[in-house]
């Protein structure tokens, strides 16, 4: 029973000895080959494309946020939309209606976000 059990999950022990094996190659091998020139370039820090000017701890506007909600909608938008559309004749009339009334929703969302002035960058 137990060398039965043990041949069946030998293949996932090696494969996951293997796995961890080749992820610490992957992450040492940098630090042994990679040449080492720091300079004052490589050094700084940087945001955004500009040299940081203030506390690290003040407050970003509420657009960043907004915008990024934004990007997060849509994106899931479309990862809802390839499936739908490769289904769409099986799913026929019912499964068209629900789509619709998940754009229309995600619609209304995006013209509320636009009234308010989400979009508008000063």
């Amino acid at each position: 029973m137990m060398v039965n059990v043990t041949q069946d999950y030998l293949p996932i022990l090696v494969f996951l000895g293997l796995v961890i094996g080749l992820a610490f190659v992957m992450i040492g091998l940098p630090f042994i080959l990679a040449r080492r020139s720091p300079d004052k370039e490589k050094i700084s820090s940087y945001e955004c494309g500009f040299e940081a000017f203030e506390d690290c701890r003040h407050q970003f506007d509420v657009r960043f946020y907004l915008v990024a909600i934004l990007f997060i909608i849509f994106d899931l938008e479309i990862a809802f939309l390839f499936p739908w559309a490769i289904v769409l004749k099986e799913i026929g009339v019912a499964g068209f209606a629900s789509m619709l009334a998940f754009l229309a929703v995600l619609t209304i969302g995006f013209i509320y976000e636009w009234q308010k002035g989400a979009l508008d960058w000063e």
